[in-house]
C-alpha cells in the first residue's frame, strides 16, 4: 500500500448554466414595447477577483414597474429577466427604470433592480442591488442607507456615454472593489 496521492481540484458547481436555463430559457427583454416608463439598457459585466470576465455567469433580476408595483397591472411588463454572460463576462437587458417602493416602516426605496448571480464554483446564488447614479432618491433609501459610505459606489449603476439610455453595471466577485452583496 502507498502512501503517496496526488490531490485534485476540488469540486465546484458548473458550469452548468447555459444548459436549460439561458440557451431556451433567455429574458433579455424585461418591459416589452408600449410599457411606461424611462425604457433603459442596463449592461452588466462580471469580473472574477483577478479582474478577469467570468464568461458563464448567469444573471436574473427583478423589478417593479415604473409606478412602483411588482405586480404591474401592464401585459408586457415581465419584471423579471435572465442572462447568460458572453465571452467578455457581460450581457445586456432592455428594461424601463423602476419606480419607488415601500421600504421599512412608512419609508420609500430608491429606483433599484434586484439582482441575483449564478456562476461556476458558486454554491449559492449572490443578491445585490443595480441602483442608478445621480438618482436624488438614492440620498433617502434606507436598504442603501445600511451599506457603508465607503462601498456604496459599488451598487451603482453609470450611464454607458456608448449607448444612448444605456447604463452599465460592474459586478466584481470578489477582491479590490468587490460588489456589495446581502444576505437574504
Amino acid at each position: 500500500m502507498t502512501t503517496d496521492w496526488i490531490p485534485t481540484p476540488s469540486q465546484t458547481a458548473g458550469p452548468f448554466l447555459h444548459l436549460g436555463l439561458t440557451d431556451t430559457r433567455s429574458v433579455a427583454r424585461v418591459a416589452g414595447e408600449g410599457v411606461r416608463g424611462e425604457r433603459v439598457w442596463l449592461t452588466f459585466r462580471v469580473l472574477d477577483g483577478d479582474v478577469a470576465p467570468v464568461p458563464d455567469a448567469m444573471i436574473e433580476l427583478w423589478q417593479a414597474d415604473s409606478e412602483g408595483e411588482y405586480a404591474s397591472r401592464e401585459a408586457t411588463f415581465r419584471g423579471f429577466g435572465r442572462l447568460a454572460t458572453a465571452e467578455d463576462g457581460s450581457c445586456t437587458f432592455e428594461t424601463i427604470k423602476p419606480g419607488r417602493v415601500p421600504g421599512p416602516g412608512d419609508t420609500l426605496q430608491a429606483p433599484h433592480i434586484n439582482v441575483s448571480v449564478f456562476s461556476r464554483g458558486l454554491l449559492k446564488r449572490l443578491s445585490t442591488r443595480v441602483y442608478f447614479a445621480g438618482e436624488s432618491a438614492n440620498l433617502e433609501d434606507p436598504i442603501l442607507a445600511l451599506v457603508p459610505e465607503i462601498r456604496r459606489a459599488t451598487l451603482f449603476a453609470q450611464p454607458d456615454p456608448a449607448r444612448d439610455r444605456g447604463w452599465k453595471f460592474e459586478i466584481r466577485l470578489r477582491g479590490e472593489n468587490e460588489t456589495v452583496f446581502f444576505d437574504v
